[in-house]
C-alpha cells in the first residue's frame, strides 16, 4: 500500500506545537521573572532613595526613551548602559510636598542613583499619547523640561498614572497638570479611589452625627432627670406642710 507525504492544510505539525509551547512557557517565565525584579527593585528604591529622606514612594515606573538625547560622553561618565524610573513620593512631614524623581541603576551596579528631580507643581502636561488603546508610551511636561518615555509594560504605565493622577487631585490646589490622551479607566481608577475616599469620609460623618445625636439624647434625658428631681422634691416639701397643718 502506497502512502503519499501529503500534510492535511487544517492542522500543524507536532514539531511546531511542542516548539510553540516552550516559547509560551518561557515567554511567561520571563513576564514573571522580570515582573518580579520590578517590584525588588521599587522596593529597593523606596528603602535606598526615599526613606532615608523621611519620604515615602508611592509609586514607579521603569521606563526607557523613546527618542534617545545627544548627550556628551563626559555628561555621562561614561558609566555604560543603566535602567531607569520614574518616581512619585510624598514627604512624610506637614505641610505634605510631593515631587516627581528620576532615578538610576547602573550596569554592573546593585545601587540606586537620584538623578533629576521636580517639585510635583512644576508638573504642566501628562500625556497618555492613545486614549483608545492600551500603550506603554507617555510623555511628561514639567515646567523645564520634556521627555518622553515608554514604560516596561502598558499595565505599569497605567498603575502609576493612576496614582500620579489621584496625588495631583489630592496635594494641588492652585494649578493641577492637564491630563490627556488617557484611557477612560485610568480616570475610571481615580475615581474609585476617590470614591472609597468619600465612602470613608461619610462613614465617619454619619458616626459623628450620630455621637452628636447620641449625645443630645443624653443630655435631654439628663434635664428631664433634674426636672423631675426637682419636682419630687416640691411635692415631698409641699405633702410635708400639709401634713404639719392637718397635724395641727
Amino acid at each position: 500500500m502506497l502512502v503519499t507525504g501529503k500534510k492535511s492544510s487544517g492542522t500543524m505539525p507536532m514539531e511546531s506545537l511542542i516548539y510553540g509551547g516552550k516559547e509560551s512557557k518561557r515567554e511567561n517565565s520571563l513576564r514573571a521573572l522580570l515582573a518580579c525584579s520590578t517590584m525588588s527593585a521599587k522596593s529597593a528604591i523606596s528603602k535606598e532613595i526615599f526613606a532615608p529622606l523621611d519620604e515615602r514612594m508611592l509609586g514607579a515606573v521603569q521606563v526607557k526613551r523613546r527618542t534617545k538625547k545627544k548627550i556628551p560622553f563626559l555628561a555621562t561618565g561614561g558609566q555604560g548602559e543603566y535602567l531607569t524610573y520614574i518616581c512619585l513620593s510624598v514627604t512624610n512631614k506637614k505641610p505634605t510636598q510631593a515631587s516627581i524623581t528620576k532615578v538610576k541603576q547602573f550596569e554592573g551596579s546593585t545601587s540606586f542613583v537620584r538623578r533629576s528631580q521636580w517639585m510635583l507643581e512644576q508638573l504642566r502636561q501628562v500625556n497618555g499619547i492613545d486614549p483608545n488603546r492600551d500603550s506603554a508610551e507617555f510623555d511628561l511636561l514639567f515646567e523645564n523640561a520634556f521627555d518622553q518615555w515608554v514604560a516596561s509594560t502598558a499595565s505599569e504605565k497605567c498603575t502609576f498614572f493612576q496614582i500620579l493622577h489621584h496625588t495631583c487631585q489630592r496635594y494641588l490646589t492652585d494649578r493641577k497638570p492637564e491630563f490627556i490622551n488617557c484611557q477612560s479607566k485610568i480616570m475610571g481608577g481615580n475615581s474609585i479611589l476617590h470614591s472609597a475616599a468619600d465612602s470613608v469620609t461619610s462613614a465617619v460623618q454619619k458616626a459623628s452625627q450620630a455621637l452628636n445625636e447620641r449625645g443630645e439624647r443624653l443630655g435631654r434625658a439628663e434635664e428631664k432627670t433634674e426636672d423631675m428631681k426637682n419636682s419630687a422634691q416640691q411635692f415631698a416639701e409641699t405633702a410635708h406642710k400639709l401634713a404639719m397643718k392637718h397635724k395641727c
